[in-house]
C-alpha cells in the first residue's frame, strides 16, 4: 500500500533546543500553527525502503476449519492462519508508519476509500492500513452472509453489520490514529483482520517478502514504527534526502520483539 496504501506506538522523541533571549527580552512560548491542508511536494519528496526480517523459525501456520458453513468450503479452499506470514526470513504484514518528524504539517486525508474484501470465508487483505478521516469500505465477495464487527480501541463506537451474499458495502471512517484494531465476522469466528488508522499518508503494510516503500516525504528526519500483531513494535530513525531513497530494516524475533 505505500502513500495510500501511501503506505503506534512509542518513538524516540525529537532533540529540543532552547532559542538564545536577551535579558531585556523574557522569552515567550508560542504552540505551533498547523499547517492545513499540507501538499506533497515531488520536486524535493523522498522514499524509505526497508525490509522487515524475522529472526527466529516461523511457527507453522495453522489450517482452519472451515467445515461449519460448507459455502466456505466450497469458494475459500484451504484457509490458514496469517499471524505470521514469514517468506525466506522475511515477515509479511507488519505496518509501518512515521510517528515523528513532520513538525506542524497537517495533510487532508484521502477520499477515495481502501478496500477490505471478504473473499472465501477470510478478510483480505489480513492486515490493512488507512489514513485517519479516510474510509474503509468492508465488501463481501462470497456466497454466503457475513458480518463486519469492528472493534475500535479509541472507543469509538463498534460497527455491528450483516451483509448479504455478493452484495455488501459497509464504510465506516475512522478519525483517531491506531494500531492493530480488530476486524471480525460474528457469523465465521476465524475470521479476523487488523485495521491500522495511521496519522498522516506516510504508512505501508510488508508484503509477502516482508518489504515495505513509503513515498512522498520531505527532506527531514524521521521517527519509523513498525507494528506486528503479535511481535510488539519497533521503532527506528531514518534521514531522508531530497529525491533519494534512505534505507530502514526491522528485525523481529531477536530478542527484542516488542523492544525499541
Amino acid at each position: 500500500m505505500a502513500m495510500a496504501a501511501l503506505v503506534a506506538a512509542s518513538g524516540c522523541k525529537k532533540s529540543e533546543t532552547t532559542p538564545e533571549t536577551s535579558a531585556a527580552t523574557p522569552a515567550t512560548s508560542q504552540p505551533a500553527v498547523p499547517v492545513a491542508n499540507a501538499t506533497i511536494d515531488l520536486n524535493t519528496a523522498g522514499t524509505v525502503s526497508g525490509t522487515v526480517k524475522f529472526a527466529k523459525k516461523a511457527p507453522q501456520r495453522v489450517e482452519i476449519d472451515m467445515r461449519q458453513d460448507p459455502a466456505c468450503g466450497l469458494t475459500g479452499g484451504t484457509n490458514m492462519s496469517e499471524q505470521y506470514m514469514v517468506k525466506d526470513g522475511k515477515l509479511g504484514n507488519v505496518y509501518v508508519y512515521v510517528k515523528d518528524g513532520l513538525g506542524n504539517q497537517v495533510y487532508p486525508a484521502p477520499t477515495t476509500a481502501v478496500t477490505l474484501d471478504q473473499k472465501g470465508c477470510k478478510y483480505v487483505p489480513h492486515v490493512i492500513a488507512v489514513m485517519a478521516g479516510q474510509p474503509l469500505q468492508v465488501v463481501n465477495s462470497d456466497p454466503t452472509i457475513h458480518n463486519v464487527h469492528t472493534m475500535p480501541t479509541d472507543g469509538s463506537p463498534e460497527l455491528n453489520i450483516s451483509e448479504m451474499p455478493k452484495t455488501g458495502t459497509t464504510k465506516q471512517v475512522f478519525t483517531n490514529p491506531m494500531t492493530m484494531m480488530p476486524v471480525r465476522c460474528n457469523n465465521h469466528p476465524w475470521m479476523e483482520a487488523l485495521v491500522n488508522v495511521a496519522p498522516n499518508p506516510f504508512f505501508a503494510v510488508s508484503d509477502e517478502n516482508g518489504h515495505f516503500e513509503i513515498h512522498g516525504l520531505p527532506p527531514g528526519t524521521y521517527t519509523l514504527v513498525a507494528v506486528h500483531e503479535e511481535l510488539g513494535q519497533q521503532t527506528t530513525q531514518v534521514t531522508v534526502a531530497s529525491k533519494q531513497t534512505a534505507k530502514a530494516d526491522f528485525t523481529f524475533g531477536a530478542g527484542n520483539s516488542g523492544g525499541q
